[in-house]
């Protein structure tokens, strides 16, 4: 079993929230006649990387509600939007929050989701919860190999297609076009730019499939409820391919957990340079993101994406026997 790694903040701390009181009143009063009742608690969630609000909100009747809103000028309320049009439209083998409403108030939108009453798995990985959630997952990615024309109708990009777009750092390195960030000069990445850019290169292709994925599979979108069931979160950024993709991306948290994460992506059929270009495209756009400087969305996405950067580029080195 390899050292473990941790990041230097815990995932169920990484958000910069406002709180229930910051809200505007008459928004509050709104929320508030919507759930029916006088609001007795919002317990702000503590993962994730926006300054939108999200809490667990009980109201004085008894009845809890995941509760999401932001201004209507921020770009967040469209992805709430689109999360509320998704997760609406899932198969019930989907372990996933359903939305019970929306609506637009006090120039915000605002989304509200069933209450999961559960917690981000910590890291290191406990080897049951991430079997949980893998388990979670898989049966995810059955129910959508064929999506429906309503879970199609938000519009669902085609993974290769943001991985050429988006994933393709270190080509762009490769070619002079962009600078290596300064976040890979203490890895491998400088002895290995032109390798990594060939397993970027061909991984569109191997990616490629029909199957709707859930397009940001992190540790932090993972809850792990009081029965230890696993639900997968925010879904806003689905796209069509091969469903290890987001395996592998799970994973990455995994490796860092000392686990066997080859013997875990197994039953995945995933073909050995998918993997691997997935891990070197993961790390380039990860690397890349964590040399931006500050982030306005939390002090911690960057020291995230440089952590999940470095994890993905050992497990490749470890695969390809690099040194």
């Amino acid at each position: 079993m390899r050292p473990i790694s941790l990041p230097d903040v815990a995932y169920g701390a990484t958000a910069v929230r406002p709180l229930w009181s910051e809200l505007p009143e008459s928004l509050r009063r709104a929320i508030s006649a919507r759930l029916g009742a006088p609001i007795a608690s919002a317990q702000s969630a503590g993962g994730g990387f926006t300054r939108a609000f999200a809490a667990i909100i009980t109201t004085s009747a008894g009845l809890s509600a995941f509760v999401k809103a932001a201004p209507l000028q921020d770009p967040t309320s469209h992805w709430y939007a689109r999360e509320a049009a998704l997760t609406s439209a899932l198969p019930g083998a989907v372990s996933a929050a359903r939305p019970l409403w929306t609506m637009v108030d006090s120039g915000y939108f605002v989304l509200c989701l069933e209450a999961i009453d559960g917690h981000i798995p910590s890291l290191p990985w406990s080897p049951v919860e991430l079997g949980s959630a893998l388990t979670a997952w898989s049966a995810a990615a059955e129910a959508l190999r064929e999506p429906t024309a309503e879970l199609l109708a938000p519009g669902v990009p085609a993974l290769p297609e943001i991985l050429r777009g988006e994933m393709s750092w270190w080509s762009e390195i490769e070619s002079g076009r962009e600078p290596l960030p300064r976040t890979a000069r203490a890895t491998i990445a400088p002895d290995r730019i032109r390798e990594l850019a060939a397993l970027e290169r061909a991984l569109p292709e191997l990616a490629s499939g029909a199957t709707m994925t859930h397009g940001d599979l992190r540790i932090d979108n993972v809850l792990i409820d009081r029965g230890g069931r696993a639900w997968l979160c925010d879904w806003t950024w689905p796209c069509l391919g091969a469903p290890w993709f987001d395996t592998v991306t799970l994973l990455v948290s995994a490796f860092a957990s000392g686990l066997d994460t080859d013997a875990l992506l197994s039953p995945w059929d995933a073909p050995d340079d998918g993997v691997d270009g997935a891990l070197a495209a993961l790390a380039g756009y990860w690397l890349v993101r964590a040399d931006g400087g500050p982030s306005s969305a939390s002090p911690h996405s960057r020291q995230h994406q440089r952590f999940s950067g470095e994890q993905a580029l050992a497990w490749l080195a470890e695969r390809r026997g690099w040194r």
